[in-house]
């Protein structure tokens, strides 16, 4: 047999077995063996080629660690300098509730499809109140820690962004060339169907805006730009008088309220996408001329005011908690006797309302921020002209 070739490495017993080595590159380009054993020459002899074929591709780690402390660095290093803080913290919340509790133990280059499929499967079924101690964590226990297990599982919409995020952990460590295949992404997840829920009718919308009116609900102004622009809670929380042209009727989106890790946030909307400037409808105009008397008597009236030019404040000029709306928006519904909705699902029965007021399609394809006219057509269509007409020029009376 030839001699091996310089730095080729080598094969020999070992204790009670065989070991063997290759010179490798590591990522961060320093020359070092890698080891491998096993109990006979075959099967060290077997690994040594696999080695070699690693090291001939590329880089090769020669210390992995383990998933947890990798998924750490990556949220760090990674996620929060280049993501939205929402989506970071989101990002941190399943690799610290979801991810490491099943499979943060494993060695980075150990981790295989079949171990992601066992920790899949788990979170599937597993109670998630016993897993995160929820019931340990209460002043009176209720359930779990009580002996009496509540099966308070997660949904399949957490199970599969908890994998899409491990997917995402994984990835980058393919990139920085960590490992060399990612397991996660070699699995089949189903992905869960959306829950639809209906959205307000043109009449239930109207119902709903007369009774924040006649109640004399401070955030009135926030409903009716929820309902007849689309915006987005945070857009709509966000949103400076400075990017509101009465004289013009344009309102420019470009920023948004967000509560993060214990911290109230005004910045920037999430893409370039979200930002616009959407045309003022007749009552949106209405409704801001009133919000802003309202305001400057508040301000008048208040011992401390914190001014920071935003539209929708509290007494003292404190930015509107995100969650607080919610509430304010669940005791309206309430009032008003209408069918409960979240505040989401406001911005489906924006384009109802578009119709009724009579709004070209091409203004209804910049207010909704469609990327098409044929989705906004399409979206006309569903609507019933005559109806939805009808049910707000109801509503336009009472505004005039």
């Amino acid at each position: 047999m030839s001699k091996r070739a310089n730095r080729e490495g080598s094969v020999f017993p070992y204790k009670n077995g065989w070991a063997g080595y290759v010179w490798v590159t590591t990522p961060e380009g320093k020359k070092t063996r890698k080891w491998c054993y096993g109990k006979t020459r075959e099967e060290t002899h077997d690994k040594w080629l696999k080695l070699h074929e690693m090291a001939r591709k590329g880089p090769v780690v020669t210390k992995s660690p383990k998933l947890a402390d990798y998924l750490a660095y990556w949220l760090r290093e990674v996620v929060e300098p280049n993501l939205a803080p929402k989506t970071a913290e989101t990002y941190e919340m399943f690799v610290r509730l979801y991810i490491v509790p099943g499979l943060g133990g494993k060695r980075l280059d150990k981790l295989g499809v079949r171990d992601v499929q066992t920790w899949h499967n788990k979170l599937r079924t597993a109670c998630q109140c016993c897993a995160q101690g929820k019931d340990a964590r209460r002043s009176t226990k209720k359930c779990c820690d009580k002996g009496m297990c509540c099966g308070q599982t997660a949904s399949e919409r957490t199970v599969r962004d908890a994998w899409t995020v491990l997917r995402a952990g994984l990835s980058n460590a393919v990139r920085e060339e960590v490992l060399t295949r990612n397991v996660a992404a070699l699995m089949r997840v189903p992905k869960p169907r959306r829950r639809k829920v209906k959205p307000w009718s043109v009449d239930e919308a109207r119902q709903f805006l007369e009774s924040a009116r006649t109640h004399g609900d401070p955030l009135y102004t926030a409903y009716v730009l929820i309902l007849a622009l689309g915006l987005r809670r945070g857009e709509m929380l966000g949103l400076r008088w400075e990017d509101v042209d009465l004289d013009q009727a344009e309102l420019t989106v470009g920023w948004q309220i967000q509560r993060v890790r214990g911290r109230l946030l005004h910045r920037q909307t999430k893409t370039e996408s979200s930002d616009a400037v959407l045309p003022l409808v007749d009552i949106c105009v209405t409704a801001l001329n009133e919000r802003r008397r309202t305001q400057k008597a508040t301000r008048e009236a208040a011992k401390e005011w914190t001014d920071n030019g935003l539209v929708f404040t509290t007494r003292t000029g404190q930015p509107v908690e995100p969650r607080n709306f919610n509430r304010s928006f669940a005791a309206a519904i309430k009032r008003a006797e209408v069918r409960a909705v979240p505040v989401h699902a406001t911005r489906k029965t924006c384009a109802s309302l578009l119709v009724a007021l009579d709004v070209h399609p091409r203004i209804a394809m910049q207010i909704l921020r469609h990327s098409q006219i044929a989705v906004t057509m399409n979206v006309y269509s569903e609507v019933s002209l005559e109806d939805t007409r009808e049910a707000l020029k109801k509503l336009g009376g009472k505004l005039t």
